[in-house]
């Protein structure tokens, strides 16, 4: 998978340094990935969730979630934002 947009995450980055080992973690997962379907990304990501369009992790242990948009036919993935739990339960990142 080619993994786009990633100032989402670099901006997450700024404000707490502590995050870079996880996004990395999971940069390096997702790059060696060839999903073809939710159930590829939630055999390798069991508590990642699908919320209509996107796809949610969990980073840090739960502390952060990390919402893309999958394109499994192109293999790319879309960085859209990376949230605290806080900001995620909002849902103002919802479309």
């Amino acid at each position: 998978m080619h993994v786009i947009s990633k100032s989402a995450w670099r901006e997450a980055i700024a404000r707490d340094p502590t995050l870079e080992g996880p996004i990395s973690e999971w940069h390096k997962v997702a790059t060696c990935a060839t999903w073809s379907n939710i159930t590829e990304v939630k055999a390798v990501y069991p508590h990642a969730d699908y919320v209509n369009p996107f796809m949610v992790f969990n980073i840090k242990g739960g502390n952060y979630r990390l919402i893309v948009k999958i394109e499994y036919r192109w293999q790319m993935i879309f960085v859209k934002h990376l949230l605290t739990h806080k900001e995620y339960d909002k849902g103002a990142w919802r479309p």
